[in-house]
Parts: structure tokens; C-alpha cells; sequence
């Protein structure tokens, strides 16, 4: 552990980018029994920093006697607000490829299958989908000899399922992947980025009560958010203060919290965080109100670069659309935003291309690389006021909003329709289950 303590002592970060180019990022060898043979073999431990999934460790075992190996990924970071969904078509083998990170906390299924992985029953991988199979396959002929003893009828379903398993990587047919982590510490590749991946689809989700209780997160916390709710009234005019940490450096550090009410629009909650030891800061908006009762569609038409100055709040459950890039960005990707239009359009600059982690290291292409600079490229212009695009914010609980500069006239260049939810977005919304008349029967 020694490299762990002269990299405190310098004062530097423990967890490091990732780089295939930094030959300073050396593992910690730990000398560790082998769980195959039980000799001695050698475990290396690795500290790094993944943009997407901040700090993580990344081990890998090797036994020189029975040659025996295993590598490992746990996240080293703090639990994201909410859960993830990841829903992937496998269509053709390509798909097979994508590469995934999948922690402890996470579920994977195939329905077609009626196949789970149920949590914490495998630790954490970086791996692909067909590694992913792989690794089912492995689970499940562990013991076959046993079995085939003493359970021969058992043994013999087990590996007719095996066979099946095994056929999905010739993709005959059509499957489903899903992996659902409510840690939201999990990542399924997207390998036509900046563009909509059709094949898949991403979903936020607020964690079950049992849930948060497996991640180690009380009811003290739930409590403690439902009070503040109730005192809103209280922090009108002043700005409150809390205790949290740093989500880069996870040092301690406070969070400013103040209501504000946008002319024209309603109140909002604003968040604003700023970390004394790294100079980290972060702001977040949440709707100060109720989910409204239609969707909101708002249309801007970008013709000048003054509309870059226009006021915008982007809510968590706003989707983010720009047509002529044949652009998409879902709900909760960038988190609420009380912001201009011009840090908008940065905010999706530094997610897709600069904070891309399939730009850097062994996982770049050129190809890649190329398309996505480009994507950065057309941003830019954007922002100068040099193409001529719309920008279209989706929200179907309808708090979002883009100032209007000529109110209270209507503004040429902006659109905004109200529409019905379908059920689908209900359904992400958690309303469709909502019950508000006749609870307590």
C-alpha cells in the first residue's frame, strides 16, 4: 500500500484519469491468496478517475500456479440522486461489442430468457454485453459435476439454458438486454454519439424505500428532505445553508439553497455548491411546484447571437432536442439548470466530447474521435450565432422554461405548446400510481 501513501503524503488526488499514456499511474501490487488453488498469487489494484462515473478501482487477480484470474470495477464514488435503467435491442453481433460498466448494486436481465442476475450476486465488471454472457455462462456450470451426481435432472435443465445463453451470441434472433442499477453508478457504450441511439433507452428512476435501505441510505435522509418540503414558506428571503460533500473531491463543503420566483414563470428551488479544497462548483434547479397538468413543449428558433443571453431553466425531467443535428439528449442527463442558453449549449459540449470516457485511452477511435470533434465543432458555431438552428426543450411535467425578451408581447422566435402526456411519460414521472384521493382507505 505504499504507493497509496506516498501519493496522500504529496498532496495529490489518490484517483487519477485515466490515461493510457500516463506512465506515472502505476497499480498497487498486493500479494493475496488465490481462491482457486490457494497458493499465493498477486492482486493489483488501480485508482482511477472515469469521466461519467468519477473514482473507481479496478483490480485484477492472477494466480502463476494454477494460472487462475480475475478482474474487478467498484465504484469508488458517492451514490447518483437516482437510479438507471439501461434497455438495449441486440440486433446483429456488432451490438455484442458495446461496452458496459456494471456494478455491485446492479440487475441484469434478459426477458426473452426469463434470465436475472440479481444484485450484489457478482461484483462489479467492465466488460461488453457477450463478456457479460460470458460471465452468466460461467455462474452457471460452476458445481455442473456435482449436480449431475447427485441432481441429475437439475443438471440437465442447467445446461439445456446454457445452450440457450450460448445461442445469443450468434444473434439468430432479436434479444433484450436490461440492466437496472439503482446506485446509478452503471453505463451501457452508445456507439453512434452525439446521435439518439435508437437501439436503446435510457431511464431515471426514484429508488424504493427497500432500495435506498440496501445502499445504506436511512430514512434519517428522507425525513430530513421532507422537512425542508414543508418549510418552504420559511426560506423565502433567506438563502439556506447545508453540510454535504464535494462531489469531485468528496471532501466536506457546503450547499446554498435559496427559493427564487422567475418573472413571467413560478418559483424554483435553487442549489448552489462550492468546494473550498478543488474549486469544484455545481448548481442545481428543482421545480418549486407541482408537475403540471399537460406537458411543455418550448420551441426557440436561434437567429442571432444575442439569444445566447436569453435566461433558460432546464428541469430534471427535460429532454434537450436540436433537429438540425440530428441531436437528442434525455431527461436527467445534464440535471436541472437555471442557466442561459449559451451555458446550455456548453454544458452539452463538455458532456458529449470533452467529459467523453470513449475518447481517451484504449476505447478511442479515430472515427469516433472525429465525429464527435466535429459535434463540438457545430456547437461552437451555434454559439456565435453562425448556424441558423432550433432548440427544442421537452418537458412532460411542464417545468422548463426560455425567457421571452419581448414579454409580455409574444416572441417571434419562440414557441411553446402545451400537450397530454402519454402514459409512457406518466409512467417515468411515477404518476400513474400516484393516488391523491382516498389514500388513507
Amino acid at each position: 500500500m505504499s504507493i497509496i501513501h506516498e501519493e496522500s503524503v504529496r498532496g495529490g488526488s489518490m484517483f487519477r484519469d485515466i490515461n493510457a499514456d500516463d506512465e506515472d499511474s502505476q497499480p498497487t501490487e498486493i500479494e493475496s491468496m488465490c481462491m482457486n488453488c490457494h497458493e499465493d498469487g498477486m492482486t493489483r489494484l488501480l485508482l482511477s478517475k472515469i469521466p461519467f462515473f468519477k473514482e473507481v478501482i479496478v483490480s485484477s487477480f492472477r494466480c502463476d500456479h494454477c494460472h487462475w484470474s480475475n478482474t474487478e470495477i467498484q465504484s469508488a464514488g458517492r451514490i447518483q440522486d437516482q437510479g438507471i435503467r439501461y434497455t438495449v435491442k441486440i440486433r446483429s453481433k456488432p451490438d455484442l461489442d458495446r461496452e458496459v460498466v456494471r456494478s455491485d448494486s446492479a440487475i441484469t436481465k434478459i426477458p426473452e430468457l426469463d434470465f436475472e442476475v440479481p444484485a450484489y450476486t457478482q461484483k462489479g465488471s467492465l466488460s461488453t454485453i457477450e463478456g457479460l454472457l460470458d460471465r452468466a455462462v460461467v455462474a452457471l456450470q460452476q458445481d455442473q459435476g456435482v449436480r449431475r451426481a447427485e441432481f441429475p435432472d437439475l443438471a440437465l435443465q442447467i445446461d439445456e439454458f446454457v445452450n440457450k445463453l450460448q445461442k445469443l451470441k450468434h444473434v439468430e434472433e432479436e434479444f433484450t438486454l436490461i440492466i437496472e442499477d439503482p446506485s446509478g453508478n452503471s453505463f451501457v457504450e452508445n456507439p453512434v454519439a452525439p446521435q439518439k441511439d435508437e437501439a436503446m433507452t435510457v431511464t431515471h428512476f426514484t429508488r424504493t424505500v427497500d432500495q435506498d435501505a440496501q445502499l445504506g441510505l436511512y430514512p434519517e435522509n428522507q425525513l430530513e428532505e421532507e422537512k425542508t418540503e414543508n418549510n418552504l414558506e420559511a426560506m423565502r428571503g433567506e438563502v439556506l445553508k447545508f453540510k454535504t460533500n464535494c462531489p469531485e473531491c468528496n471532501v466536506p463543503a457546503s450547499t446554498n439553497m435559496k427559493l427564487v420566483q422567475i418573472p413571467h414563470f413560478k418559483e424554483v428551488i435553487i442549489m448552489a455548491t462550492n468546494c473550498d479544497d478543488c474549486g469544484h462548483r455545481t448548481n442545481e434547479v428543482k421545480s418549486g411546484g407541482a408537475t403540471e397538468a399537460l406537458g411543455t413543449k418550448i420551441t426557440l428558433h436561434v437567429t442571432d447571437a444575442s439569444d445566447m443571453s436569453r435566461d433558460l431553466l432546464k428541469s430534471e425531467t427535460c429532454g434537450i432536442l436540436i433537429p438540425e443535428l440530428e441531436f437528442e439528449l434525455g431527461m436527467a442527463a445534464v440535471g436541472g439548470k437555471f442557466t442561459t442558453l449559451e451555458g446550455l449549449l456548453t454544458n452539452i459540449k463538455d458532456l458529449i466530447v470533452s467529459k467523453n470516457p470513449f475518447l481517451c485511452g484504449d476505447s478511442s477511435t479515430s472515427d469516433r474521435s472525429e465525429k464527435l470533434q466535429q459535434f463540438g465543432a457545430k456547437i461552437d458555431r451555434i454559439m456565435a450565432g453562425e448556424m441558423d438552428v432550433h432548440i427544442i426543450l421537452d418537458d412532460p411535467a411542464g417545468n422548463s422554461y426560455i425567457q421571452n425578451v419581448y414579454a409580455p408581447d409574444p416572441d417571434p422566435e419562440l414557441t411553446i405548446e402545451k400537450y397530454t402526456r402519454t402514459f409512457e411519460q406518466n409512467e417515468d414521472l411515477g404518476l400513474n400510481d400516484m393516488k391523491t384521493e382516498g389514500y388513507a382507505e
